[in-house]
Formats: C-alpha cells, sequence, structure tokens
C-alpha cells in the first residue's frame, strides 16, 4: 500500500476515534469526501452524525461552519447578502456560511422547499450565483446534511432534485452495546481534542486525482450499467436512478474501492455501495420513497436479477 493510501486508513482510523464501531460510515464519508460528491445522514438525533462532521473537519485541516434550518430559515441566511454602504456609495456582499469547506446542514428537511432549494448550484457547480454575480465556492466543498426520518412531525420532504444531489444516504445507527457501555462509563471518550491532522488540502486534492485514476473494467462498467437499468425496469419502482445518478454510482464505487487500498472497482464495491447510492433516489409506485425494509429487499432482487461478471 502506497503512502497516499496509508493516509486515507489513518484519517478513518483517526475519526474512529470518536465513532465507536461505526467504521463503515466513516469509510463511505471519507470515500463521499474524495469522490467530490455530499452526503446525507438520515438518523433519529443523538447518534453522533455532528461529532463525525467536525471530526472529518479537523482531521483534514478544513474551515467548518454549520448551519442549523429552521421553518423561518431564507436562502440569504446560508448564501449570504448584498448591503449597501452608505460612505462608499456601493453595496458589498456579505459572504453566508456557505462559503467554507465543510457545511453541516443540520435538520435540512425542517426549512422550506425553497431555502433547501439555494443549495442546489452549490452542491452541483460549486458555485453561487447571487444579484447576478458569480461567487466560486471551496474547491473542498463537501456538504454533509442530516434529516430526521420524514414521519416525525414539522419536517418537508426533500424534492427528488436535492436528493440527487447527495451521493450517498447513510444511517448511523445507535452503536452496539458494548461500544455504548465505554461510553457510558467513561472509558472512551468522545472528545474532538483526540483529533490529529491527517490530511492537508494539497494531500486531499491529490487523492481526488487518483479516485480519477481507479480503473474500471468495461465488464465492470456494463454491470454497473445493467444494475441502474435493472431499477428503471423494476415493476414496483416508478422512478429509477437517472444518468446522473448512475455517473455517481460509479464514482463512489471507485472512490470506495481506493479507501479499501485498491486501484481497481471489482463487483463488489458496486452492490456494497448500492443502498447508499439507490436509496434516495428511488421512488416507488404511488409516488413513496422506499423505507429502509423495502430498499434492502429491492438491492436484494436486483442483485440477483442482473449477472455478476466473471473474470476473464
Amino acid at each position: 500500500m502506497t503512502a497516499e493510501l496509508q493516509k486515507i486508513d489513518a484519517l478513518i482510523a483517526e475519526v474512529e476515534k470518536v465513532i465507536l464501531g461505526k467504521r463503515d460510515v466513516i469509510q463511505f464519508t471519507v470515500a463521499a469526501l474524495l469522490a467530490g460528491g455530499h452526503v446525507l445522514f438520515e438518523d433519529i438525533p443523538g447518534v453522533g452524525k455532528t461529532m463525525l462532521v467536525k471530526s472529518l473537519a479537523k482531521a483534514i485541516q478544513s474551515d467548518y461552519k454549520r448551519v442549523q434550518f429552521t421553518p423561518d430559515l431564507l436562502p440569504n441566511d446560508i448564501l449570504g447578502v448584498s448591503i449597501f454602504n452608505s460612505q462608499s456609495h456601493q453595496f458589498e456582499f456579505r459572504p453566508g456560511p456557505i462559503f467554507t469547506s465543510v457545511l453541516l446542514a443540520d435538520e435540512i428537511n425542517r426549512t422550506t422547499p425553497r431555502t433547501q432549494a439555494s443549495l442546489l448550484e452549490a452542491m452541483s457547480e460549486n458555485h453561487v450565483t447571487i444579484d447576478n454575480q458569480t461567487y466560486p465556492l471551496s474547491p473542498h466543498f463537501f456538504v454533509l446534511a442530516t434529516q430526521n426520518p420524514i414521519e416525525y412531525e414539522g419536517t418537508y420532504p426533500l424534492p427528488e432534485a436535492q436528493l440527487d444531489r447527495f451521493l450517498f444516504r447513510l444511517h448511523i445507527g445507535y452503536p452496539d452495546f458494548q461500544d455504548e457501555l465505554a461510553l457510558l462509563t467513561g472509558k472512551r471518550q468522545q472528545s474532538l481534542d483526540q483529533i490529529q491532522t491527517i490530511l492537508h488540502a494539497d494531500e486531499v486534492t491529490a487523492l481526488k486525482a487518483m479516485v480519477d485514476d481507479v480503473y474500471v473494467d468495461e465488464q465492470v462498467a456494463r454491470y454497473a450499467l445493467q444494475l441502474v437499468q435493472a431499477s428503471r425496469q423494476h415493476n414496483a419502482i416508478d422512478l429509477g436512478i437517472s444518468p446522473r445518478g448512475g455517473i455517481a454510482f460509479l464514482k463512489g464505487a471507485k472512490a470506495l474501492a481506493l479507501t479499501e487500498g485498491r486501484t481497481f472497482v471489482t463487483p463488489q464495491d458496486l452492490q456494497r455501495i448500492l443502498p447508499a447510492v439507490f436509496g434516495h433516489r428511488l421512488l416507488l409506485k404511488g409516488g413513496v420513497h422506499a423505507s429502509t425494509e423495502t430498499l434492502s429487499d429491492l438491492m436484494k432482487q436486483m442483485i440477483q436479477r442482473v449477472p455478476v461478471p466473471t473474470r476473464r
């Protein structure tokens, strides 16, 4: 394993110091960072979502900002606003919290669709347009949003266009018994003071370039497309994976392979990330988003229906 790939493993281990027993979630989050994607965490409060984001930001020495999404939040509260300066007789732009590298959009589904939509341009184009002026964002702009389960009161469902901007939807879940016992008894602490810097901005840039160079055999690419098409042809699904979702699927698999220390994608990489990529993009017949249980069944059916390519 090269020094660069060892750094990825060290980064995952560093965040794991404070997020106990959730290595897969941390690995997927790091993979999203390296793929240039964004992550939506759908979970109940209190399972460590904010701590994970803060720990990752510190471990890659990135600036970090948090926005608490509420029903009265306005787009300008996120993007910024132009204010007239009476001395210079000109409008001056005051940047909002979106001008950062790591943005935690906390409880994103508690704000109105209009405010949710203010993130669309930033997440897809890496810039924002305000008063006909375009402002570039950080080259490592990374949105990690949290969302309460939709059955909770006072929430607004994220529209399909917004959901499609997220590379992965992840669930942290409760810690297992031993890890939670260690927290309760004080044997393990969740403190940012434990986190050391593992990667700097130039190293993150280099690793992102390595993701682009991860090899995908034509047979594996065909397998990825067949899984995408299976989502469109399933009789229980009304809206399958879009071409943009298919590109995200393969890019996520390349990043995941790199976090595993490999420079090539396997069919197993695609099978492993499929729920995280597909789950929030699927719309069932009748306009219903797939539940976790239904999603699991659908994924198994797709994987069973599409033959796995064999080595040549």
